[in-house]
């Protein structure tokens, strides 16, 4: 039967960082990768707990579109952090590859790999349709049978009678990576449950959907041998500088980045920018449904967030035209909560 039970009280909390590789205006996209390495590696300094990496498609302005290449150039750069998706559009790819990347990155890491798997294309339509290019592409509907298949293929547990019994994922290992269920529907929170998984709730993404799909998530868990109990965190967008006009204004270009497309501008050009009222609008209500302030503005902002989900972790995206800034922010984030590597 699905638990009712009230939550248990939230102990400490945990930080970590998501990283979509944004690529400013005069910047690279190998630049950008780059910065991801060095991103990581001052999160590890800071005492972030993980260090996702997210997977986009034909965007101009962001150059996550492969994490399962980055994953290992970030991980042999770090010693302790985990390292992991944030996550794998698994409805573009087979289970068993996925499985087999996946292990073949724990073997090399163990006991610090992350596999968070999400159901979104990540992209256009059409570039969706080029990831699935060929035989035997599933549609959206199938993605609770791949997710399913994935789990059966990391813990060699595909039933007597399913297509692939027998099959086995390469490399053989004693470890698993630690699978998260990633999602900003509430589709995602009943798959979460139905499998027993941690769950993650992109708040950046749909930040009106969050309490109904953790509530929905919590009811109807089914403990698993990936998770005995609910487990939730939850994607904030987060921006932290030494005032709140500051961490506004920086925080600004993220905003009007949405509109005006391409590379992520400065904040003098994203200023000079002309909005519309609707877009304004938008600008306003998405700054208030982030964290962004002075450190102390910040802290409160994420301890009501994690407050009200219940939220064992938050993991962190923040994204800034000049790294220092990103960096910065991470680093005032990690002082204000008294994190230690």
């Amino acid at each position: 039967m699905p638990s009712r039970s009230r939550p248990a009280p939230r102990g400490p909390l945990r930080l970590s960082v998501l990283d979509q590789a944004p690529i400013r205006e005069g910047g690279t996209a190998a630049q950008a990768l780059r910065e991801s390495i060095l991103l990581a590696q001052a999160a590890e300094r800071f005492g972030y707990l993980r260090f996702w990496l997210a997977e986009h498609h034909a965007s101009g302005g962001l150059a996550c579109a492969a994490p399962e290449v980055v994953i290992p150039a970030v991980a042999a750069q770090t010693s302790t952090i985990r390292v992991g998706s944030g996550g794998v559009m698994l409805s573009h790819y087979a289970p068993l590859k996925v499985a087999e990347q996946f292990r073949a990155l724990e073997a090399l890491f163990p006991g610090r790999i992350d596999l968070g798997i999400g159901r979104a294309p990540g992209s256009s339509m059409q570039t969706k349709e080029a990831l699935e290019h060929g035989p035997g592409a599933l549609p959206l509907e199938a993605f609770p049978d791949q997710v399913e298949d994935l789990l059966g293929y990391l813990g060699d547990s595909l039933p007597e009678g399913h297509p692939f019994f027998g099959v086995h994922a390469s490399p053989m290992i004693d470890g698993t990576p630690e699978v998260w269920c990633l999602g900003s529907s509430l589709d995602g929170a009943q798959i979460a449950a139905s499998l027993g998984l941690p769950y993650c709730f992109a708040q950046f993404i749909s930040p009106e959907l969050g309490a109904r799909a953790v509530a929905l998530y919590r009811t109807h868990f089914k403990p698993s041998k990936w998770a005995s109990e609910p487990r939730v965190s939850v994607g904030v967008s987060a921006l932290c500088a030494p005032t709140d006009a500051e961490a506004e204004r920086l925080a600004h270009v993220r905003y009007v980045w949405r509109f005006r497309r391409g590379l992520v501008p400065s904040p003098e050009v994203a200023e000079a920018f002309e909005l519309t009222q609707p877009e304004r609008d938008y600008v306003a209500y998405s700054m208030s449904r982030a964290a962004v302030g002075s450190p102390a503005t910040v802290k409160a902002r994420l301890e009501a967030l994690a407050e009200e989900f219940r939220a064992e972790e938050l993991v962190l995206l923040t994204i800034t035209y000049d790294f220092a800034d990103r960096i910065r922010s991470y680093e005032l984030v990690a002082r204000e909560f008294g994190l230690t590597a």
